[in-house]
């Protein structure tokens, strides 16, 4: 029995029956019955994918499913690991929705169209031709957007992200589009296998036109900037489960698409494709995890951190494609299968994070950091899940994230030899990159946590929130339990990963597997997560059992201090977010460039007494300010110029319909 193609088709089945059952039955069990068979759905998708990467490959044909060409699915192992890694998280998003989605979101439209976004997913790292691909993107794409607008009538901003994401989405369709019409108009068919044999046969100018094309429609998808912009609009936005499957999940297949087409398709290509892939990693890593250090939205500081961690897998794919061209094909799979459990990893955590932000939402109502604290006491279970989430992203042993940046810099660092200019500049680069958004993610999740969950708090929403109900509560265990285990035990998937990795390289065979298997094996025995996890409890244990000695001894003979008139501490002297990381904004005020603004209030009676100061600064996503604010300047100044020809006259209309009529006339005539 093939265990993979098992688990697909009970994927898709359990998937179409949640999406039958939401139209169906009553209300009042509706959101159980779709959360239940979306985490069935997910599970039956991490069988398969599990199985595919042991190497239970399986292909199908539905040749009358579509016209002319047909449907027909292939599943690999690299598809096999980004469908698990889907289906890992629409598990832990199906548990959470049972509750979440009770009040408000529990609507026959929104609920029958979950489990359509799931199944499409599921469904894109196993297209296996280029109408298929087409299809399911197009259909994975269709539902995100129906389900960020689901709170549209209660929120303008939903409406307006659904806008940035409709149009960002689509442009990256359309480019997507264009690639795979100019690389299957050299092949036989659409099918994968015509696909590669047309790319072998390519002029090197159409290669790359086809590369960067279907690059930019994937980097879209996966929020690599300057392609950023929607990605901290729509997360936020959305429901929180649907931003974990968004951001955990669907981002990931913008990373699987780039992979599937320069490494697989196309055959590997020039060293020039891996760093543009490599620069725009960097680039976006640094970027992401700026904003999201500036932030005090807690979605939007997550939507900004996927940006950072989508770059940081973009980096080990462009090292990889690079050490590939130069022959090394050893250290190429390593630095793949290094960004393929980044991707893991990132999953894992993402959920989490997004899950308790959610509940945090779901409590108090509010995602702003300066306005919460204190939610240790009343949310203690959340407060748990977000701490251990912020640690698994901070790349701090024994956090989640560590384990696979440590693997990517140690392929970098054995990189800088390669040969080749170009490879000797970028590799140092990409070091340099990687450290800096490894601290950079400690200040940010420090902040995070500190603020949002510790202290005392600064609002009465936070005073009064309380703890979230149990299928939430166990959504988020799941996503925890797997950080965990990714964290102290990394070895167990990690010949699965390199499994994969070879999959995607074409260049590499059994002897790669077996090499890059033995050299990931030896890097993390020499690492050893799980004694660095039980050191560093030790430390943490004897650090704390000595502070509680200290503070009882003192406590005997403890006197209150004069205060200076102060008195108690209040929410008021505590650090928020904004003053947590005005420091950072100080080094790197250039880049962010913040917009401050000072209100002073003065008293009716004088204009010399001063009533009021109020301060306010915003940090503005410099790139959309820059790039994308004068083109939609032109767009709408085209706009209206364009009303001054709808003047509703008839004749004026069939005078248009003429006078085109005759330019294409004339076109004709002149190009014949």
């Amino acid at each position: 029995m093939n265990v993979a193609a098992v688990g697909f088709g009970a994927a898709m089945v359990v998937g179409v029956l949640g999406t039958v059952a939401a139209l169906v039955v009553p209300q009042r069990v509706r959101s159980a019955v779709v959360g239940v068979g979306t985490a069935l759905a997910g599970a039956a998708g991490v069988t398969a994918g599990a199985a595919a990467m042991a190497g239970q490959a399986f292909s199908l044909a539905l040749p009358g499913v579509l016209p002319l060409s047909g449907v027909s699915f292939t599943m690999d192992g690299l598809g096999g690991l980004f469908m698990a890694v889907t289906g890992g998280v629409a598990v832990a998003a199906g548990m959470y929705g049972i509750s979440y989605t009770r009040h408000g979101l529990d609507s026959r439209l929104f609920q029958a169209v979950f489990p359509v976004f799931v199944a499409a997913m599921l469904l894109v790292p196993v297209a296996s031709s280029a109408g298929t691909l087409l299809v399911c993107w197009e259909l994975m794409a269709a539902t995100s957007l129906l389900l960020v607008l689901a709170e549209h009538r209660r929120r303008p901003e939903v409406a307006r992200a659904g806008r940035w994401y409709a149009v960002m989405t689509h442009l990256g369709f359309v480019t997507i589009l264009i690639g795979l019409l100019v690389l299957a108009g050299h092949a036989t068919g659409d099918s994968f296998p015509a696909l590669r044999e047309a790319a072998s046969h390519l002029p090197p100018a159409t290669a790359g036109l086809v590369f960067v094309l279907m690059f930019a429609g994937f980097a879209s998808k996966a929020g690599i900037v300057p392609l950023h912009a929607w990605l901290p609009r729509a997360h936020p936005e959305a429901p929180s489960h649907v931003s974990a499957l968004m951001s955990a999940a669907m981002v990931n297949l913008g990373v699987y698409g780039i992979v599937r087409i320069g490494s697989d398709l196309l055959g590997g290509g020039p060293r020039w494709w891996w760093l543009l892939v490599l620069t725009l990693g960097a680039v976006s890593a640094v970027y992401g995890i700026l904003q999201a250090a500036m932030g005090t939205d807690l979605k939007r500081l997550l939507g900004y951190s996927t940006t950072e961690n989508m770059g940081l897998v973009l980096v080990g794919v462009g090292a990889s494609g690079l050490f590939a061209a130069s022959g090394d094909h050893v250290l190429a799979a390593l630095a793949l299968s290094a960004a393929l459990l980044h991707v893991i990893g990132h999953a894992a955590f993402k959920t989490l994070l997004f899950l308790a932000a959610g509940s945090v939402l779901h409590a108090t109502g509010s995602r702003d950091l300066d306005a919460l604290g204190g939610l240790r006491a009343t949310m203690p279970v959340t407060t748990a899940a977000f701490g251990w989430g912020a640690l698994a992203a901070s790349a701090l042993p024994p956090g989640t994230a560590f384990v696979s940046e440590w693997l990517l810099l140690q392929a970098l660092i054995h990189g800088l030899p390669t040969s080749g200019v170009a490879t000797a500049i970028a590799m140092p680069l990409a070091v340099a990159a990687v450290a800096l958004t490894a601290g950079l993610a400690v200040a940010t999740f420090v902040k995070a946590f500190g603020v949002g969950f510790l202290a005392r708090p600064r609002s009465t929403a936070a005073e009064n929130a309380h703890e979230s109900p149990p299928t939430m509560l166990a959504g988020m265990g799941v996503a925890a339990a797997v950080s965990a285990v990714l964290a102290v035990a990394p070895a167990l998937v990690l010949p699965s990963i390199a499994t994969a990795a070879s999959t995607a390289l074409p260049s590499a065979g059994p002897a790669v597997t077996g090499a890059v298997t033995m050299r990931l094996a030896g890097i993390t025995g020499a690492l050893s997560p799980l004694m660095l996890t039980l050191a560093l409890l030790a430390a943490v244990l004897v650090a704390a059992g000595a502070v509680r000695l200290v503070a009882t001894r003192r406590a005997r003979r403890a006197a209150r201090l004069w205060d200076c008139g102060a008195g108690p501490m209040s929410a008021r002297m505590e650090y928020t977010a904004t003053s947590f990381a005005e420091p950072l904004q100080r080094v790197f005020d250039d880049v962010v460039q913040p917009e401050t603004d000072v209100d002073v209030t003065h008293h009716r009676e004088s204009a010399y007494l001063v009533q009021a100061v109020e301060y306010r600064r915003r940090v503005p996503d410099r790139i959309e300010r820059r790039l994308y604010q004068p083109v939609l300047t032109a767009v709408s100044a085209w706009g209206r110029v364009g009303r001054r020809l709808a003047t509703g006259s008839v004749h004026r209309y069939l005078g248009y319909g003429f006078y085109t009529v005759c330019a294409v006339l004339v076109l004709l005539a002149v190009t014949r």
